[in-house]
This record gives C-alpha cells, structure tokens and sequence, in this order.
C-alpha cells in the first residue's frame, strides 16, 4: 500500500510518498481503509521533531473510513462500519491498523469525509468551550486564528453556549468567515493591536478566556486581555512555542490560570470519547455545527498541504484523499 512516511526531521520535502507493507490488526485492532485523513498542525510538529517520535514515521492523527477487517477479541465494530478516529498515528495511509476502543461509528447521515474533518478538530473546539473553561450567558472569550480548523468550530460552539465570541484574523476575508462562524466582533491583528482592541470592546474589563493556539507571537499580550480570575488556554504553538514563564505573571494579572491541554487527557477513556465525539457528530448530523472543508489534496502531495498550511493559505479543514 501507499503511504507518506518521515525518515528524518524537517520541511515538507521530507514527506515520502512510498510503498510500504499493509498492516495487519492484532488482537484489539481493526482494519480500516482510509477515506480520508486530517490535516492537523500537530502534523507539522511531528514532521519538524517539535514532538519528539521515533522515526521513520507515517504522519498523521485523524481519519475516516471503512473497517474491513477485525483481529481477536474487537467488539467495539465489524467489518462495514464508517468509522472516524483521532490520536493514532500513521492516517497518511491507504489502510490504517487502530485500537478499535479508539473508533467511533459514525452515525447515519455523516460521511468518512466529514468524520474525519470533525474528530480532532472537532473535539478540540468541544473540550475547550465545554470543559476547559465551560463556557456560559455572560461570558467573553478571545479566539485566536478564528478562521482557523478549530478556529471556526470554537466560535460557533461558543455562539452556541450563550458567550460573547471576539476573534482574531490575518485578512479581510478570514474574518467573513470567522462572523459566520459566530464571532460577534473581529480584530484584524495585521492593522491592529489584538490587546488594545479586546480593552476597548470589553470596556478595558477583559475576557474570562482567551483560547491560543499560535503560542509565540501573541501569549504574552493575551495575559493582558484577561479579567481577574480568568484563564489563559495554551493549547497550541503554529507561531513557534513560548519561553520560559514566571508564575508570579499570574498573579499580577489579577490571579488568572494558565492551562496548556491536550485532547488526549479529554478523551481518555472510551466512555469520554464516544460522549465528546457523540455530541460534536450530532451537531454535524443536525446541521447546528457547520464542517468547513476548504481544501482536498491527494495523499501523494501531502507536502505541498503542508506547505499551505504552514503558509497560512488554509483555512477550515484540509483533508488529505488516498
């Protein structure tokens, strides 16, 4: 079978799209033939050695298709489900081997394509809006990369819960996309201060929760955009990642917390992932969730999506097609 694997760390011409050997499910493990795989930016993490893995590695964290085979002992699904998963490695591939207790069965309705858009995404923007910080009616929250894969998931979810949703943007037209998502205002952080903006629409009150998933170029100032007692959500680094950090910061900003999570800790167990992924699919299947799915590229350039994505020309969700 055809697959994208990493010999070494770093660009995306080191993505080599070969032939290596089908897999096999072992005991607990099914078969599944991939639809399609999820572009993340974890992928470029593991592609550059940001995350430490042991190569050769096959990249990839998220994908939907069809199981066709079970090794002993799998209860969880049989050969024909349309399934969806995130958190294994190696979905740049044409068959995928994957712990079956990480599957879910998608329900009616929802295609391999959207499950495997919604699944890291979507569950990321879940944990963030509905356990990290819960959000609720009152509330303000500063999203950063708005128009970004969680970027739009996150506003309407938090549209959804009742919060206040001001984003952040590079271009004019990302921030169309990031008010149809919800957002009620949108700064454009290329002209404008982010910090300065997010005082004036709050009345130099701040936001509860500012969601950060660019790291580098705009922590320092979020701590800034915060109420007293509010939460400062780390939860990614597509700028590169931040320095060393004092706690006594967060005592000065007013006793905020500062919390770097990961979707992993919120799916942890079978019973959590099929009720987050359960919840974020049936807004899909509902139509009260809108998938954004901007991009599809073949399997074999999968490097030239990553340049894309590492070029800031994405928006919503780029799928990867075997």
């Amino acid at each position: 079978m055809k697959a994208v694997r990493v010999h070494a760390p770093g660009g995306p011409e080191v993505m080599k799209y070969e032939d290596v050997a089908a897999p096999t499910p072992k005991a607990g493990e099914a078969l599944v033939k991939v639809d399609a795989a999820g572009l993340n930016y974890i992928d470029v993490y593991f592609r550059t050695g940001q995350y430490k893995v042991e190569f050769p590695v096959t990249l990839g964290m998220e994908a939907g298709g069809t199981v066709t085979a079970v090794g002993p002992g799998v209860t969880e699904v049989k050969p024909g489900d349309k399934v969806a998963y995130t958190g294994v490695p190696g979905a740049y591939a044409e068959l995928a081997a994957v712990a079956a207790q990480r599957l879910v069965v998608l329900p009616a309705g929802v295609s391999t394509r959207q499950g495997a858009a919604a699944m890291l995404q979507g569950m990321t923007a879940h944990y963030l809006a509905c356990s990290t910080w819960p959000l609720k009616s009152g509330d303000t929250c500063l999203v950063h990369a708005a128009a970004g894969g969680v970027g739009l998931l996150l506003c309407q979810i938090a549209r959804m819960r009742g919060a206040r949703v001001i984003g952040t943007v590079s271009t004019e037209e990302k921030a169309k996309l990031a008010r149809g998502a919800g957002a009620h205002e949108v700064i454009l952080y290329t002209t404008q201060d982010f910090e300065a903006e997010v005082k004036r629409l709050t009345g130099g009150k701040g936001v509860q929760v500012v969601y950060d998933s660019v790291g580098k170029t705009t922590f320092d100032k979020g701590f800034n955009c915060l109420a007293a007692r509010g939460m400062m959500v780390l939860y990614g680094q597509s700028s590169g990642p931040v320095g060393m950090f004092d706690p006594q910061v967060l005592n000065q900003k007013g006793s905020v917390c500062l919390t770097r999570p990961s979707l992993f800790h919120y799916v942890a167990t079978r019973a959590e992932l099929l009720e987050r992924a359960g919840e974020v699919l049936g807004w899909i299947h509902d139509g009260r969730l809108k998938l954004r799915t901007e991009l599809e590229f073949p399997l074999k350039d999968a490097a030239e999506a990553h340049r894309a994505l590492e070029g800031r020309r994405t928006t919503g969700k780029v799928l990867l097609i075997p």
